[in-house]
């Protein structure tokens, strides 16, 4: 990724215009940088944005110029799964994270980034595009939150640790005395334990293949940690600690060997959630007869329900002390962003984000 001057269209009805104050780093901007997105490329990436209300489009009443945000996800809100409540899986979430261009309204099928020269850039990535030091969203994606809040740290509440905590607050539930094994203890894995600890779940299990991370684990609410490593059986391990097979595996790695691994852990009545990004085109496979004894696997999306639900819900929690996530993160600046994916890809840090302007 390189650093360079685009021109950003006035925001349009319906658009806010926002200045950028920090902006998490995604494991899925990393793999969309690679390819693994279709996102025509070049292009703006960044979908963990957080900053001040810029400027308003027409037909804009929610909002402020100066409201402080944390920018959510886009969607359409009329499709089946919107008006059920589920706007992560809205209908249109394909062209609405990936296509580079606006997916809705006046200006649908036209980017609104332009190089000095005219030519069009991608942008609109996860409906925000946060990699830089203004960006354009739909006001009804955005978040207002307290200003007394430290707004560089909220935009991984977006995605990152969003889709972490949300795994175990609105997928799994898990009822008094449950127990919840999370596969991979980085950003995402971390928050669904900081979750687990605020659930009746009795058995928090980590699994990952780095003992300091295992040790934050332990810190964040894991009552056992697995080595993955360095432990000849893991789902005997596993097993040991839950008293039989796990009610919930949450799998953050994204491996296939790891996904295997979880569906084998739960049982009968279990359920089994993907969160982790694995390669495009990726498959794996559940041996069927257990499988018939009521296994569920399921997937979700950014934590699934609302980003006015959710967000809030984990910043009051970390009011509360009771949701650190501020404790995983470690600061960069804007151009520091290949800096920032090396050293989460080396597991030198947990949650990088991007320092861009002042609040």
């Amino acid at each position: 990724m390189v650093v360079e001057d685009l021109d950003l269209e006035d925001p349009g009805p319906g658009e806010v215009r926002v200045r950028l104050v920090a902006t998490g780093v995604c494991h899925t901007d990393t793999i969309t940088r690679d390819g693994d997105l279709p996102l025509p490329l070049p292009g703006v990436l960044g979908h963990e944005g957080a900053g001040v209300v810029d400027a308003l489009g027409p037909d804009v009443d929610t909002l402020e110029v100066g409201d402080h945000v944390v920018m959510g996800w886009p969607s359409c809100g009329r499709c089946r799964n919107c008006r059920r409540g589920e706007p992560r899986y809205c209908e249109l979430l394909g062209p609405a994270v990936a296509a580079g261009v606006r997916y809705a309204g006046p200006g649908a099928g036209r980017s609104a980034y332009r190089r000095p020269d005219g030519s069009a850039v991608s942008g609109h990535f996860f409906g925000q595009s946060s990699f830089a030091t203004y960006s354009l969203a739909e006001a009804t994606s955005l978040v207002r939150v307290e200003p007394d809040l430290p707004l560089e740290l909220l935009g991984p509440l977006a995605c990152g640790i969003a889709t972490g905590a949300g795994a175990v607050l609105n997928t799994a539930r898990p009822e008094p005395g449950e127990s919840v094994v999370v596969f991979g203890a980085g950003a995402v894995g971390l928050a669904a334990i900081m979750a687990a600890r605020n659930t009746p779940a009795t058995t928090i299990v980590a699994v990952d293949l780095h003992d300091e991370r295992l040790e934050l684990a332990r810190r964040y609410g894991a009552t056992h940690v697995v080595n993955a490593r360095t432990t000849s059986d893991v789902l005997t391990a596993v097993a040991a600690a839950c008293g039989g097979p796990a009610d919930y595996a949450i799998e953050c790695s994204g491996a296939i060997a790891v996904v295997e691994q979880a569906v084998a852990a739960i049982g009968m009545l279990g359920t089994c959630i993907l969160v982790g990004g694995a390669p495009a085109g990726s498959s794996f496979s559940v041996e069927h007869q257990p499988a018939l004894w009521g296994k569920r696997i399921v997937g979700t999306l950014g934590g699934s329900s609302t980003s006015e639900r959710l967000i809030p819900a984990l910043i009051a929690l970390y009011r509360q002390g009771r949701f650190p996530f501020d404790e995983l993160v470690r600061f960069y600046e804007l151009d520091e962003v290949e800096d920032a994916i090396r050293d989460s890809l080396a597991g030198r840090v947990i949650k990088p984000i991007l320092r861009i302007s002042a609040p």
